[in-house]
């Protein structure tokens, strides 16, 4: 398990391979076994893997980035990372032939201020399962910057809030290591900017 967390990382290219469906249940199965405030269990995916509506998705999500994201990611990301994020909103979520939409039913009766607080752990448990299988994946969080439009896309009734688009694949080219800060740099013992040297 400690391999498999310091190893996974997002996927940009996807190859057009189609998505076992006992591996998306296998993966699906794992997300639901996160922790959620008072194990309410508020996660609904939504798996979008028919050409259209994946590309409706993959439009809302362009259109986005287009808007509002790619002109400050290309300020802030170096050169090389922006290229390749830029490439995958281009591609359509690098054509990853599964997308899951992660969404949190505030009908649960979770708090509102609770309700992404279960539903990133259950997005993290997918990830890390896609992994472990040998698919790519990554986290993605544009398109629920338009909440409603994204909801409409996939069909969520009133009430269950989209959070995330989890694109899904065999990665096209192979994984290198994750680049990580070190815990040195981002750890402290009891007090902020005491050295955390355990």
């Amino acid at each position: 398990m400690l391999d498999l967390l310091v190893r996974q990382r997002g996927c940009r290219r996807f190859l057009s391979d189609p998505v076992d469906p006992g591996d998306l249940h296998t993966i699906l199965r794992a997300a639901t076994h996160a922790p959620s405030a008072e194990n309410a269990q508020p996660w609904v995916f939504v798996v979008v893997d028919a050409p259209e509506a994946r590309q409706a998705v993959a439009d809302l999500t362009r259109r986005l980035w287009d808007d509002i994201a790619r002109e400050p990611s290309e300020r802030n990301l170096p050169a090389g990372l922006f290229e390749a994020v830029d490439g995958f909103m281009a591609s359509g979520y690098g054509g990853a032939p599964t997308l899951v939409v992660v969404a949190g039913d505030g009908r649960s009766g979770t708090s509102p201020r609770l309700l992404a607080s279960s539903i990133f752990p259950a997005a993290q448990n997918l990830l890390l399962a896609a992994a472990a299988l040998g698919y790519g994946s990554t986290m993605t969080t544009l398109a629920a910057q338009a909440p409603a439009e994204l909801a409409e896309v996939v069909g969520l009734p009133a009430g269950i809030i989209p959070f995330a688009v989890l694109p899904i694949g065999r990665p096209a080219v192979p994984l290198g290591p994750p680049r990580r800060r070190p815990v040195a740099e981002v750890a402290h013992r009891n007090r902020f900017g005491t050295p955390f040297d355990g």
